[in-house]
């Protein structure tokens, strides 16, 4: 055998030994929490006949335990990954988009701001907290075949703070300033999501509706799969808590929807709580100044876990954190970040509570805790208040500094360390028109104009968004067209379901980008513009022109969400063209064809779409299909009739088991939610006894 051929095997082979090694090193050195104590619960899970759990709970932490047992049974899966990605193991099991998750976690040191918290909390949070990571942990020791990596469990209460400090900022935009800074790219300017993340909310009181109940619409829009997507619950303890509504993987109890006298529903708001600082930082990298001192600057080593293959290979990354907060080293220099909330637990008491607040005047005083950062919440209780609210933990900022550009680093100057009280937020309520609503938009559009509150009141240094979505227009002329008669429940449903264009918005301007574009010299443009004039501006599968439009406005749409540069209209409509050419040979292709929800073997017509009020977010299968994967999800009518009897009805896009294929309740709501129909949410005990499924004790 030749030399170099020995010794090339010699290579490989050690190569190999080396590549078995890194396969089995982050299950070799990755080690599970240490459990919270063991308590035994006294729990009943009971599943209604469309599969939703009802727990019931002698105390709250109860009634947490069997929650997280009967989601885990549901979707353990995408438990699983929030739980990896709060260890700091989601590289593990997704690849690299996981692995960016991890380095988030780092960053941010979610988990360090737990430990250092976690003690503060109130008993009753920390009780909750830790039954219902106990609960997640029982499920996983019963099926190990379902875990994907070793030693990821048990999981604690701390854990599960952690989570809520990992994923909160970017409800609010932290994605951008971040992904900007890592990508070397220039900051925006402006506060925002980083994709369709949004959600409409609507509340019409007793006074104005034409049978007097007071009504209130949830409907968060949020991707259909994966870390927050919603799934449906209803609790009942004997402590007092009872909530019907929807949470995402890793919260211990609803994040929205109604209990006996009062309910809400949230809307991600864009308001300015993140600033960026220029810090000035020594050649060494070692130390920063601030206000003339040197102080030293934070580092830490940390391995991402990252997926590749078979194999799972560790690779480094140094964090860094000033006095401002996480700091990310470019090729333009050290640049910290500050965000509302950061360092701050509280939030995981404050949704408990709310959970358990039964007037608006409870409601609001938890409210007062102002632990949530951001996103609006709209109300609606038995009493027949409704408001809306631009929730925001505005920083306290001195005036005469660019807030929304770079920040000088090196004067306290510009490090807010205070927030401006929560009283002091924009808020619209009982306005005397009766209703209010958001859609993503600023929140001088909450309700009637001659009821709005004026932005002059409010300081330019909190930063208040001026943004308005074709959802906020379109609600807005909808509802001023009823007039002064009473609103109905089918005058509500319209608003919510509608599938119209604003004229006077970013969709009007794209219209007359298209309809001005010279199509002489291309016969088949000159078609879609023909068909495309003769649309009515909405896309209720109706009109030959929606699936056009639909492809052509996709990423207007999505521009104009994001307020970013849209696409140029010529590109975007010769693509929209050719798809359509070469799947179906024809321009007008029926909506219903064209755009579909798929689960399973499912497969069904779904109309609206981008930025409409009956939001149908999609992406391209491949096959000249757009496949809805985001947009409008879990959605739910609650009523307060006149005596104040709460009664609801809800769906999903899919169903309450949202990855167990084998399930009767994988995609049976699909078919309500594609024609805009409701299931019944037996709230009641009695009610639901005729219609249970099952009934066990975990």
């Amino acid at each position: 055998m030749p030399k170099w051929l020995r010794g090339l095997l010699i290579v490989l082979g050690v190569l190999a030994t080396a590549m078995v090694g890194l396969a089995s090193w982050d299950n070799l050195t990755a080690r599970g929490s240490v459990a919270d104590p063991m308590l035994k619960h006294d729990v009943r899970i009971v599943r209604d006949s469309w599969g939703v759990p009802h727990i019931y709970g002698k105390t709250d932490p109860d009634v947490a335990y069997g929650l997280a047992i009967a989601h885990a049974e549901d979707d353990f899966r995408n438990l699983e990954e929030v739980v990896a990605a709060v260890r700091g193991r989601g590289g593990a099991i997704t690849g690299q988009d996981g692995a960016r998750i991890d380095f988030a976690g780092a960053l941010l040191g979610a988990n360090a701001t737990a430990a250092r918290h976690y003690g503060e909390l109130p008993l009753d949070t920390r009780l909750l907290l830790e039954a219902y990571a106990r609960g997640i942990n029982f499920y996983a020791a019963k099926h190990p075949g379902e875990q994907r990596i070793r030693g990821l469990f048990p999981v604690n209460g701390q854990d599960i703070v952690a989570g809520f400090m990992l994923r909160s900022p970017f409800f609010f935009g932290l994605d951008r300033p971040l992904g900007a800074l890592v990508a070397g790219e220039p900051v925006p300017r402006d506060a925002g999501p980083a994709d369709e993340r949004g959600s409409n909310g609507f509340a019409v009181a007793g006074r104005r509706s034409a049978d007097g109940v007071t009504r209130l619409i949830v409907n968060s829009h949020q991707p259909w799969e994966g870390g927050v997507s919603w799934w449906e619950v209803v609790v009942h303890s004997e402590q007092g808590w009872d909530f019907a509504g929807a949470l995402f993987p890793g919260a211990p109890y609803p994040l929205l929807g109604h209990n006996k006298t009062l309910g809400w529903t949230n809307t991600v708001n864009r308001p300015d709580l993140i600033d960026t600082y220029k810090l000035v930082v020594n050649e060494a990298g070692t130390e920063y100044r601030l206000d003339g001192k040197w102080l030293p600057l934070e580092s830490r080593r940390v391995w991402l876990r990252v997926k590749f293959g078979p194999f799972k290979l560790p690779i480094p990354r140094t964090v860094y954190r000033s006095v401002h907060g996480p700091v990310i080293k470019t090729d333009k220099g050290w640049f910290a970040l500050r965000y509302a909330g950061i360092d701050d637990v509280r939030q995981v008491t404050q949704y408990y509570r709310l959970n358990k607040a039964r007037t608006l005047d409870e409601w609001q005083r938890v409210m007062d805790m102002q632990a949530i950062s951001g996103t609006n919440f709209v109300y609606a209780d038995a009493a027949g208040h409704i408001g809306m609210f631009y929730n925001a933990r505005f920083p306290d900022r001195a005036p005469g500094y660019d807030w929304k550009g770079i920040l000088p680093g090196d004067t306290s100057k510009t490090l807010w360390t205070k927030y401006l009280p929560w009283r002091a937020d924009p808020m619209t309520v009982d306005p005397a028109a009766g209703w209010v609503g958001n859609s993503n938009n600023t929140p001088f559009l909450s309700t009637a104009p001659a009821d709005e509150q004026k932005r002059e009141a409010f300081a330019p240094e909190m930063g208040i968004e001026t943004f308005v979505t074709n959802r906020a227009l379109r609600y807005q002329s909808l509802f001023a067209g009823l007039g002064d008669r009473p609103i109905s429940r089918d005058d509500l449903l319209r608003i919510k379901f509608d599938k119209g264009y604003d004229k006077t918005g970013w969709a009007g301007t794209w219209y007359r980008q298209v309809m001005a574009l010279d199509t002489s010299k291309a016969p088949d443009l000159e078609a879609a513009q023909k068909l495309i004039g003769q649309w009515d501006w909405t896309l209720d599968c109706n009109g030959p022109a929606d699936t056009l439009v639909t492809l052509a406005f996709a990423d207007a749409a999505r521009s104009a969400y994001m307020n970013k540069p849209r696409q140029d209209a010529a590109p975007a409509l010769r693509a929209a063209v050719d798809t359509l050419q070469a799947r179906y040979g024809r321009l007008d292709v029926p909506l219903g064809d064209f755009q579909r929800l798929r689960h399973g073997k499912v497969d069904l017509p779904v109309c609206g779409g981008p930025e409409t009020l009956r939001a149908i977010i999609g992406t391209p299968d491949g096959e000249g299909h757009r496949v809805a994967n985001n947009g409008d999800g879990f959605i739910m009518l609650i009523e307060w009739a006149r005596d104040g009897a709460v009664s609801s009805r809800s769906v999903h896009q899919f169903g309450a088991a949202t990855i167990r294929t084998q399930s009767p309740h994988y995609a049976d709501q699909s078919a309500l939610f594609a024609s805009e129909r409701w299931k019944p949410v037996w709230f009641d005990s009695e009610a639901l006894r005729s219609h249970t499924e099952s009934s066990t004790n975990p």
